[in-house]
């Protein structure tokens, strides 16, 4: 099991990770490149996590940085960019280290004066759960478990 943490740097507006297991490392860097502390990324990376653990076909994973297969089989990919940084996980390596970047994200505090034109009234991760489900016409398959 992954010992992946993240934090955020407050000074670059950054996030960080630390693992003693180097062979989660490239796996740290996916998620802080292609998620960062967005939420809408990361309900995506657990709607398709789900998706593909039930065996149904799976959003492709769009990204201008990485090829990305993430199926029943897992997660592989590779940086078109950095040749040597490909890797592979199972379902079961990166459910827990998913969910574990979720509740790290959401945890992100809004800018002080920022204004969100969806559901300003509700916490960030509330409007952002809701706007997902209404962008893609589903509940979100972690909705009662996970928030």
């Amino acid at each position: 099991m992954s010992d992946l943490r993240f934090e955020l740097d407050p000074h670059y507006n950054a996030v960080n990770f630390t693992t003693s297991d180097e062979r989660y490392g490239p796996l740290g860097v996916f998620l802080i490149s292609e998620i960062s502390t967005r939420q809408g990324p990361a309900l995506d990376a657990l709607a398709v996590l789900d998706d593909a653990t039930r065996g149904e076909e799976t959003e492709p994973w769009d990204s201008e940085s990485y090829e990305v297969t993430f199926d029943e089989g897992g997660l592989r990919f590779q940086n078109r960019f950095a040749l040597d940084q490909r890797a592979e996980y199972t379902l079961d390596e990166i459910r827990p280290v998913i969910e574990s970047y979720w509740r790290f994200v959401s945890a992100v505090p809004e800018r002080p004066g920022a204004y969100r034109e969806y559901w300003p009234d509700l916490p960030r991760p509330e409007a952002e759960v809701l706007l997902w489900e209404k962008t893609w016409g589903r509940a979100h398959p972690y909705r009662g478990r996970l928030f």
